[in-house]
This record gives C-alpha cells, structure tokens and sequence, in this order.
C-alpha cells in the first residue's frame, strides 16, 4: 500500500492535486515579484480571529483523538477550502489518517536463572512490540551497546536473536576523559534522550530480540512515565521486533553482579524466559495537509509544519493552547494565504509547498513522526526543508527587555545554506534578533529534539524550529488567546513567509553539506 500511495503522490505532483488547482491567467516569474506585497497580507487583525476561534473552549483543549481535535481538523480544512487551496492527497481528502494506539502496561513474565522479576518494580518496558514469547540459556553482556567509530561494544560479539544486557555510560580512558569524544565532555552515548534511541536502534540493527537497559538514575522518572502512568499514546505500526525494557538494580545484578564496573563485554550462562503482551486501544488521528503546486520545480517540496492538537481537558479545566501550538497553526494558515494571494497575481512559487498541520506532538511527536517514517505523501529524497512553527506568540521571561526576539533551532545543523539564507531575509525583511540558545549541541533542554522537525532532520532533511520559549503558562489552562502578542505574532510569521518565499523561488535548492544528529 505505501509503495502504490508514493506512486499515486507522485503522479499528483504531475498531474495536479486533489481538487482543481488554479493556474494563475498568467504565469508570472516569482523571483520577480516583491514578496512584501503578500508578506503585508498577514496580519495581527486576521491572526487574532483565527486563534480566538481555534484556541476557543469550544475546541476543548484539541486532545489527539477526542471530539476537540475532530473539530480542530475540520476547521484547518474549512480554512484552506474557503482559500482555495486544494489537499495533498487523492479525492479532495485533506486528512493523513494517523494510526494510534493507547498503551496500557504490557503484561510481561520474566525470570531469570529461576527467580521472577515484576513489571514496574523491576523492570519497565518502554517501547512497544508486538506479542512474543521468548526462552533462551544465556544473557549477552554488550557493556555500554554503543556501536562508533572510535568505540564498539559489539566489536566480538554476535547478538542476533539474543538477550542482551547494556548499561548507562560510556568508556574513559585512564586520564578520566571520554574515549569517543577525547575530552572531558560526554557524548550523545552519555545524553538520556539520545542513548536511549541510539542504543536501542544499534542493538535493533545487531538483531537482538531483547534488550535489558540498566539505567539507574531515571529509572524513578521513567516509571511515573512507563510504568505505573498509564494511556501512553503511540503509532499504532511503530512496534518493533525487539523488545526493550528499562531495568532497576535489583535485576541488573542479578545478572551481573559487578555491573557497575564491569566493562568487558560477556556471556551470563544463565536462562532467561520473556512472554510479552501487548495491551493497546486503536483508534485514528488526522493530519491536515493542503499544497500548492509548483510552476517550474512542482516535484520539490517546502514543507510548513505546526502541531495541530493541545493537551485537551484535565481536572475540568481546558488546556486552549493558544501559544502552544494555536500560534503556530494559524501562522501556517496566513502564510498559505500569502502565497496565494501571489499565485492568483500569477506569481506561483516555482517549487511547490507542503502545508502540513500534524497530529500528536504532545504525545510524543506522532503525526509528523508517521509522516516521515511511515507514510510521506511526497517522497522525502524530494522534501527541500520543513520550517516548523512551534509557539511564536509570547515573550518568555528572558526577553520581557527585548520583545524583538526569536529562538531559531536546527537552522545550521544540516545546511550552511540554510542558515545564511534565514539570516539574509531576517535583514532584509523583519529584524528580528536571533536568538541562538537552544541551538546549542549542549543545551540541556534538548528542544532540538522536542518538536515536529525533529522527524524531518533525522531523514536528513535542513529544518528551521521557530520557537519563542516557555513561559508562565506554558502547558497550563492558562495558554489563552487574550495573552497572545498579535504584533509580535504577525512579524514572525512574516518572517517565516519571507524565509519559504526565498527557498521556493531562488534559482537552485539549498544544499545539504553536513550529516544529521
């Protein structure tokens, strides 16, 4: 089915999309047009009453599968109908059907040499896998599981279709700095949010059927998360063929008495047995996706992306969402006007825009996740840079001296290009002053990781995250459209408009000079 969809979308990029597109009465050169024109249609007056109908109580807050978010998406595509925008997909369907599953506590039996160990108390299970039963006489002991250039625990070891047993860390070397990085600062080996896929996606692709992850100090947070919360929300095809659980102490030494100091990788001559079942709702979420065509370079793609649901209603109250990510939302739906507003002037973008509105961020990034691995509606090789908006409509606590500001995020970690060229039109254009804080490799918020662009990056796809920071009442019912600063709002979003504008229209597409994170 994915492989005849692919073929289906590229021949709607030839062809056209979903309904009938209008072609301007004259094919102008966009690259001759003065983009302030349709930058001054977006405006603080148009925003303010979109995010005060989409961040309305009347949506209840947008959680990913509830009425709210059915009404959130059939309002993004009212929006683009009422423009004339046509959808992405076949049949004038402007809705990705998103696969979801709530995730309940598997029911897992495991013991080893003998001795049963519980879930939760002893160990966590933290990725979702298919039913399975497996009976094995040994636990391969693979040390830190990192796989580098410089360091591999594999290195003499065959793990495929074994237990596997790994530890938090990296290797030193005997003055104390890090073997991979050479210097006394760690590598993503060492970063929780990083090793974690990291280690398991090596070990995935070694073809371990198990792997036991001794991690210590996040064992307590990760089972308010995995273990005795439950409705943990997950793409419904995003099982793996391995399993993968967080173990506490108690299991780790049973194992390996010395794992702590331990560091050379051995075979525990020991049975072990894992029965595993899921325990899972299903149900459909929706992503939004309009597009406008192309004239010279139809088949390369600018993807604008904004996260369409909230956090719906806790305790009686509703979480609006207004900054977060209404803001994002509805700059999208002002941007899309611009361009086509130019394409009925006759200047169409010469290469065409995705704008994509994905479900499930709050639940861990699912919609554009699914997107990208899962289902693209354009072949991603195709995909030029997704400019992702993530609350762009207040002022954090840093800047209150300084309104004029923007956090960018990812802009230079794929493309030299890229960056420049957002440099170039922020001059140009809107001013604004960068603020480059979270763009930092060592940035212990990790928000390069935490927001839709993430799952383009990954696929080697240059990103730009337009974020204005957290503030006060950042995922709090507290997130309303009284507190959102319209005029700050408007210039942002002009400068995202200006930023796609000049990436549609110049003469060659960015290049991609270094490798993804």
């Amino acid at each position: 089915m994915k492989n005849t969809y692919l073929i289906l979308s590229t021949a709607l990029l030839m062809f056209g999309c979903g309904s009938t597109q209008e072609k301007p009465a004259k094919t102008k050169d966009a690259a001759t047009a003065n983009p302030t024109t349709y930058a001054n249609t977006i405006t603080s007056a148009e925003l303010k009453d979109l995010l005060y109908t989409y961040a309305s109580d009347e949506f209840a807050g947008r959680e990913t599968g509830e009425p709210g978010q059915k009404m959130a998406v059939n309002y993004l595509k009212d929006q683009y109908v009422a423009l004339n925008i046509p959808s992405a997909l076949p049949d004038n369907n402007y809705f990705q059907e998103v696969p979801l599953e709530v995730l309940d506590i598997p029911n897992v039996a495991l013991s080893f040499n003998g001795e049963a160990f519980n879930i939760t108390d002893d160990f966590l299970s933290v990725s979702t896998s298919n039913d399975v039963s497996i009976n094995a006489n040994e636990v391969i002991f693979a040390d830190f599981g990192i796989e580098d250039d410089k360091y591999s625990s594999y290195k003499d070891i065959d793990v495929k279709g074994k237990v596997v047993l790994i530890k938090a860390g990296e290797p030193k070397n005997p003055d104390g700095t890090y073997v991979i990085s050479g210097t006394s600062e760690t590598s993503k080996w060492s970063n929780f949010r990083q090793a974690f896929a990291s280690k398991r996606d090596v070990a995935i692709e070694k073809g371990a059927a198990a792997v036991l992850f001794y991690y210590p100090e996040i064992y307590s947070m990760a089972k308010l998360r995995f273990g005795a919360s439950r409705s943990r929300m997950s793409l419904n095809d995003d099982a793996e063929n391995m399993l993968y659980f967080l173990i506490d102490k108690k299991l780790a030494s049973s194992i390996l008495s010395d794992i702590e100091t331990n560091e050379k990788a051995t075979t525990i001559k020991k049975p072990i047995s894992i029965a595993y079942k899921k325990v899972a709702k299903e149900f459909t979420s929706e992503n939004v996706a309009a597009f406008i065509k192309g004239s010279e370079k139809p088949d390369e793609i600018i993807v604008i992306s904004a996260h369409l649901d909230h956090e719906g209603i806790k305790n009686g109250e509703i979480y609006n969402g207004a900054d977060d990510d209404g803001s994002g939302t509805v700059a999208v739906l002002e941007i899309a006007e611009a361009f086509k507003t130019a394409m009925k002037d006759g200047y169409a973008p010469k290469r065409s825009i995705l704008f994509l509105h994905v479900t499930g961020e709050e639940k861990g990034l699912l919609g554009s996740k699914y997107y990208t691995d899962t289902d693209p509606i354009f072949p991603l090789e195709n995909t030029i840079a997704d400019l992702n908006i993530d609350m762009i409509g207040r002022v954090d606590p840093k800047h209150e001296d300084d309104r004029n500001y923007l956090y960018l995020i990812g802009s230079d970690k794929l493309s030299t290009e890229l960056h420049n060229i957002s440099e170039e039109v922020n001059n140009k254009y809107t001013k604004i002053n960068f603020d480059y804080t979270y763009n930092d490799d060592n940035d212990p918020n990790r928000f390069y990781y935490r927001s839709d662009h993430y799952n383009f990056a990954k696929n080697n796809i240059p990103v730009i995250f337009y974020f204005n920071g957290t503030h006060a009442d950042y995922h709090k019912p507290s997130d309303t459209p009284d507190k959102i600063e319209y005029d700050l709002l408007e210039n942002r979003t002009r400068l995202i408009f200006y930023t796609a504008w000049e990436l549609a229209n110049r003469s060659n597409k960015i290049t991609v000079d270094k490798k993804p994170e």
